[in-house]
């Protein structure tokens, strides 16, 4: 009995020694770890950069800011382009796929039951036969009806943090979705624009070809009168051949425009014909937000996506290292078995079952599971270094912006004057050419100053359109604290 006893104590001596020598050759995470770190906003300085500017907690863009441009047709064309353009189904498929990989994982979690019957006929062999012939013949069928049942215990929450980067993905993909919805209304605004801009372009070039024209005229008049040389005849050819060359470009913008609008709305060039000419938007008083460095990652669909991803890679990593570590399962079976054509299967010496629990612990795996988490790792730093870059563009876009803005609004008040003071001298002109005392080709060239003018008013006032739209996207584009509402906290989990 005492040999017995030994012999026992000897055996779990040994166990407990072989698993302490398994235990100390383990794989481990030791010396893995991420390096990156998010920026915070506060200490991204830009007082200096935008003194001087109004600011307002209401600045903010709403959700449809292109309604306080005053243009009903351009609120039409943005709601058309976002009801029918395939982008956007493009981006909305990819969110779906995103949110159906994080249920899969989600769904690897729970318990696991199946059930399963089978009825298969097979011819038997008749060379040393497992069953004697006379029992089953030489054609025997196999029934069987099992339910089975399993269960991943995670006990370090491994596949809870797989499955909470995949939904934080998943959230970013949504994120990009609704972040397609804004750009394709930036662009339909800036399109439009572009359009109402062309349309300038064209009456500035059928008013110059008018004055170009009149100029060759009078300029041909003089030179059969013996008033005027042929090479001044060969220059004002020349500027009615350049004015007609500017209509014609000032045509085929109109036509590129509308052909923009039409792919962004995502019809036929057709549906661009029917585009009345735009009007001038209301732009309004520049203002920012009072809180633009700290809210700016709020109101940013860039941003916020780029912040889920970083929780995502955090969440990842933590899954990573639970691989490290013994894991449990739970596996049942149970049903019935029979052999033989006429043999019910649901008969209690048929039965049969199965179950217990299963213990999973890495010992040597080549570096496979340290490789993991090294990629892992290296995810999660560039998930926050591409945040840190977008944070950093995002706040300098703004501030170049309102800069760029600022100086096209003193650019056209000081082209402003100078159309003022080519209309008058125009008009002196004129009067003087009505009153005998220049001759009729001094109006023409007084006009061209004017024409000049207004054509370089045009451009800056497009320009100062289009830079206010693009402010607006850099602000997020309407995306408020409403729907960043599930945005990751501040502080990422790594």
């Amino acid at each position: 009995m005492r040999n017995v006893i030994s012999m026992t104590r000897l055996r779990s001596a040994a166990t407990v020694a072989v698993l302490c020598v398994a235990l100390a050759g383990c794989v481990t995470p030791r010396g893995l770890h991420p390096t990156g770190a998010k920026i915070d906003p506060n200490s991204l300085k830009s007082d200096r950069s935008l003194a001087g500017v109004p600011l307002s907690p209401t600045a903010w863009p709403n959700k449809d800011w292109w309604v306080g441009f005053g243009d009903p047709q351009l609120s039409s064309l943005i709601e058309e382009a976002v009801r029918t353009n395939p982008s956007l189904d493009e981006a909305q498929a990819r969110a779906m796929q995103a949110q159906a990989a994080a249920n899969s994982l989600n769904a690897a979690r729970q318990p696991q039951a199946e059930l399963d019957a089978s009825a298969i006929g097979a011819r038997l062999s008749s060379k040393d036969p497992i069953y004697p012939s006379y029992d089953l013949g030489t054609f025997a069928w196999s029934k069987s009806v099992t339910a089975g049942f399993s269960w991943d215990l995670d006990l370090w929450g491994g596949k809870r943090a797989a499955w909470e980067a995949a939904l934080g993905r998943s959230r970013a993909a949504e994120l990009d979705a609704y972040a397609a919805r804004i750009e394709l209304s930036v662009n339909v605004a800036r399109a439009y624009v572009n359009l109402g801009y062309a349309f300038t372009e064209q009456d500035v070039a059928e008013r110059e070809l008018q004055r170009t024209t009149q100029y060759l005229a009078l300029t041909r008049r003089l030179v059969a009168g013996g008033l005027g040389t042929p090479q001044q005849e060969a220059l004002a050819d020349s500027e009615a051949a350049s004015a007609e060359q500017q209509k014609a470009q000032a045509d085929r913008a109109i036509d590129a425009a509308r052909s923009s609008l039409s792919v962004l709305l995502g019809q036929g060039p057709d549906r661009g014909l029917n585009i009345s000419r735009p009007r001038v938007l209301d732009l309004g008083q520049l203002a920012l937000p009072d809180t633009l460095s700290v809210n700016l990652i709020g109101r940013r669909t860039d941003l916020v996506a780029a912040r889920w991803r970083v929780e995502a890679a955090g969440k990842d990593i933590k899954a990573a290292r639970t691989e490290f570590l013994p894991n449990v399962s739970l596996t049942a079976m149970a049903g019935f078995v029979a052999l033989g054509g006429s043999t019910n299967v649901f008969q209690l010496p048929a039965r049969t079952y199965e179950g217990g629990p299963a213990l999973s612990l890495p010992i040597f795996d080549g570096g496979r599971l340290r490789a993991n988490l090294a990629a892992a790792n290296a995810s999660y730093d560039e998930a926050v270094a591409r945040y840190n870059t977008l944070l950093i563009g995002a706040l300098n876009q703004v501030s170049d912006l309102v800069s760029a803005l600022a100086s096209v609004r003193t650019q056209i008040a000081l082209e402003k004057r100078a159309e003022i003071d080519a209309q008058k001298s125009w008009q002196d002109a004129i009067s003087g050419y009505r009153g005998g005392v220049t001759g009729p080709l001094t109006p023409l060239i007084s006009r061209q100053q004017l024409l000049q003018a207004e054509q370089r008013l045009a451009a800056l006032e497009s320009q100062q359109a289009d830079l206010s739209i693009r402010l607006i996207d850099a602000l997020g584009g309407g995306y408020g604290a409403d729907a960043s509402s599930g945005a990751p906290e501040q502080n990422g989990t790594r």
